[in-house]
């Protein structure tokens, strides 16, 4: 046997296999290890509201795609809820208007309010739409104007006991989840602006994105509502330590609504809206991190905050935190 027939024949024996199966191994575990996870959450649905970093970094955004397409070919059925701060700052500013700011929220007059529909309709909400049609014909976008998805009216915060008007900033009235409903039944992935119509004066409101989704999941009866955020979870005594809350009731979390800081409000305050209007459980993530969403669903460890209904329950979702 010569020695090019030699080295064929070991490469051919059994060690050698066996060799390449045991590299290969972890990725064998971690498939393994989702199964549960699979299993579990297989038809339901998750609303996902997409921000910070996550909108604005290319990496990140190519990876949030590829983790809400992985969703959809796992069986479940995402929903994409979207703002644009960033960018709707950045077009304001192109156009000479002022981004300004009261009780966290963006005055939006009627000429903002061209800028925010333009944006987010035309510029946020596209770019993510082709992003997740790069991996087959799924995504499809819609405001929630579209078939009266998202209904508003006119919301006037308080500032020091006084309601202040802060132009064509929207409270949402009503969700009418038909549209949605049946891009799911059809395979598709929904991706909703955060925009709404006003049914008292038919104007079009800019809606915070957390709370539209938080509504949506509500009313979906969605398995859980995922955040993405700039931060590893909800911090248990920001700012003086960086431990996060790994899981925490509604009653809880509503208990340290006060104390938390304006940019986690509305994001917090969503999730406590979905998880008393029936939704399993919410969740506040890191977007920072890549496919944080898949190791959140699908990993024993989970990663982020996890709220959960004050009743009594005997999931223990993934992750299991």
């Amino acid at each position: 046997m010569s020695g090019t027939d030699s080295a064929a024949g070991k490469a051919g024996q059994p060690g050698a296999a066996t060799a390449r199966k045991h590299t290969a191994q972890p990725k064998a575990q971690i498939l393994i290890e989702a199964l549960p996870w699979l299993t579990r959450h297989h038809g339901k649905t998750v609303v996902i509201k997409f921000g910070g970093n996550a909108m604005i970094d290319d990496d990140l955004k190519a990876a949030f795609a590829q983790d809400v397409v992985f969703l959809r070919h796992a069986g479940l059925k995402p929903v994409v809820v979207h703002g644009g701060g960033p960018q709707i700052s950045a077009q304001l500013d192109k156009h000479g208007l002022v981004s300004e700011f009261k009780a966290g929220l963006r005055v939006t007059t009627p000429e903002a309010m061209d800028v925010v529909r333009m944006v987010l309709a035309g510029q946020v909400q596209r770019e993510l739409v082709g992003l997740l049609n790069q991996h087959g014909p799924l995504a499809v976008g819609m405001t929630g104007e579209d078939a009266h998805t998202i209904s508003a009216t006119k919301h006037l915060p308080e500032i020091d006991g006084e309601p202040v008007d802060i132009g064509r900033v929207g409270e949402i009235t009503a969700i009418d989840t038909g549209a949605i409903e049946a891009l799911l039944d059809d395979g598709r992935i929904p991706v909703v602006s955060s925009i709404a119509r006003s049914e008292d004066d038919g104007h079009v409101y800019n809606v915070n994105a957390d709370t539209a989704a938080a509504a949506l999941a509500a009313a979906l009866g969605a398995e859980t509502l995922m955040v993405l955020t700039d931060v590893e979870g909800l911090y248990a005594d920001w700012p003086h330590s960086d431990e996060v809350i790994s899981q925490l009731t509604a009653s809880e979390l509503e208990k340290l609504l006060p104390e938390l800081s304006s940019g986690m409000v509305p994001k917090m305050e969503g999730c406590l809206h979905a998880v008393r209007g029936g939704v399993r459980t919410a969740r506040v993530i890191d977007g920072r991190v890549q496919h944080a969403i898949l190791l959140e669903i699908f990993t024993d460890e989970g990663i982020g905050t996890m709220v959960l209904p004050d009743a009594p329950t005997d999931t223990h979702e993934g992750g299991a935190q």
